[in-house]
């Protein structure tokens, strides 16, 4: 009676598959095979497998792209490589990815019976209970990458405040990544599996705002038809996100205000406060501190939502994990539009590192999602967007770049007006907050 472990054997080798197949049926277990990693592929998306078996120097795509691919996917997944071609880097390299050995053809029934058994010792020895909350859970941070020391301070605050309930306010430019931050605090942390709710502030009408967050009761306005919940008591026990708050108007404001200070939120129409457990994150791209000045944002709930700051960096100051971000979104969309991973010539990928990316991370996956679909497997130049190509800092022979020579007059003229930057502002032709903007 076969074993209930699905393996997955990829080789380009017929023989050394047959080898394998007969192998691993002898020990009574069930077997895939393939031939290339593409095939791979299309088995690992269909079938659930246990253990995935795979050499490493195949035509095309390797097997060690193969193993990044298994590491990033199925995280839980063993990986064992065996290889005629070993090499001191390649065990490392592989090992770093999870394989629990690395097996150098030949090999006899032994050896691999046992780097089999290591395999899914391993497995078990990380087996947790299954929930419907696992996926999430084992994700983490794994939508977040980066080895910069911008984003190292991200991940040390996230380590700090996962495990409690700590207000926290998220900062940080348009399409830096502020609702991933949320995410990793909330499913990192010890209460992953209790709701995380996220609500966009500046998605909801002004009118709907304050009964979808809060609730209301049956005739507290028109249409109120029945007593309904609001985000926050469909958050209880977990988290709720509040992105761009600094869109919330007063009322909610005031509201938001009680149910931080009370641990309680009161339904719109009626005067029975409800006990509430929920952690609130909050995110803007906005200066709240302006809005304070502006009497737009209430100075007392910024306090109350700032017990904890993160601020996200935007992508120019960690463009050293620019390449990190490219291979995993041509991972996700070669995947999903070709079948096969998709390569990076090295001068498109220096045009990605130059570009100042003021849309950060959302706007590079853009790109990256659209050189995809244009490319036939690896991304050149001509792949990318003409206006970014344009807009990077290529300094050749000496000659500076307009950017370095404007930031160059810019700060001459304010040394002249000793920092006056309304003076500096009328000399350089433009208006002080046009200015504020270039100092930044």
């Amino acid at each position: 009676m076969l074993k209930n472990e699905n393996i997955l054997l990829v080789d380009d080798d017929i023989d050394i598959l047959e080898l394998l197949q007969r192998h691993l049926k002898s020990m009574d277990y069930h077997t895939y095979k393939a031939v290339s990693v593409k095939e791979a592929l299309y088995i690992l998306k269909d079938t659930e497998i246990d253990l995935l078996v795979t050499d490493i120097n195949m035509p095309e795509i390797d097997g060690f792209e193969l193993v990044k691919y298994a590491a990033e996917h199925y995280p839980d997944m063993p990986k064992l490589v065996v290889t005629g071609f070993p090499s001191v880097e390649d065990a490392s390299k592989v090992i770093q990815h999870g394989v629990t050995d690395y097996l150098t053809k030949p090999f006899t029934k032994v050896e691999l019976e046992d780097a089999v058994k290591k395999a899914f010792a391993s497995k078990d020895a990380k087996e947790t209970i299954k929930t419907s909350s696992k996926e999430n859970i084992a994700k983490g941070y794994a939508d977040m990458i980066g080895t910069s020391e911008a984003f190292q301070k991200v991940t040390e605050i996230i380590d700090r405040v996962k495990d409690n309930r700590a207000t926290v306010l998220v900062r940080g430019e348009s399409g830096t990544g502020k609702e991933l931050v949320a995410r990793a605090v909330h499913y990192s942390g010890k209460f992953a599996r209790a709701p995380f709710i996220a609500v966009n502030c500046g998605a909801i009408p002004e009118n709907l705002l304050e009964a979808e967050l809060f609730g209301y009761t049956k005739g507290a306005f028109t249409g109120a038809n029945e007593n309904r919940n609001g985000f926050f008591q469909a958050a209880h026990k977990g988290t709720i996100f509040l992105d761009e708050i600094g869109n919330a108007p007063l009322p909610v404001q005031n509201r938001l205000l009680r149910v931080l200070q009370e641990k309680e939120v009161t339904k719109i129409g009626s005067q029975k406060p409800e006990k509430l457990d929920v952690r609130v994150i909050a995110a803007t791209n906005s200066d709240l501190e302006e809005l304070i000045q502006k009497k737009t944002f209430r100075e007392d709930l910024y306090y109350r939502l700032s017990v904890v700051t993160v601020d996200v960096p935007p992508l120019r100051e960690r463009s050293s994990d620019i390449p990190l971000l490219v291979d995993k979104f041509m991972q996700k969309y070669g995947i999903e539009y070709k079948d096969r991973f998709v390569r990076i010539a090295d001068d498109a990928l220096d045009v990605l590192e130059r570009y100042s990316w003021p849309g950060n991370i959302r706007e590079l996956e853009n790109v990256v999602q659209r050189a995809v679909i244009m490319c036939d497997g690896k991304i050149t130049l001509e792949h990318l967007p003409d206006e970014l190509k344009y807009k990077i800092d290529f300094p050749k022979k000496g000659f500076k770049t307009l950017q370095e020579k404007e930031k160059e007059y810019i700060q001459e003229v304010l040394l002249s007006t000793q920092g006056n930057k309304t003076k500096a502002a009328e000399i350089l032709g433009i208006n002080r907050k046009t200015l504020r903007e270039k100092l930044k």
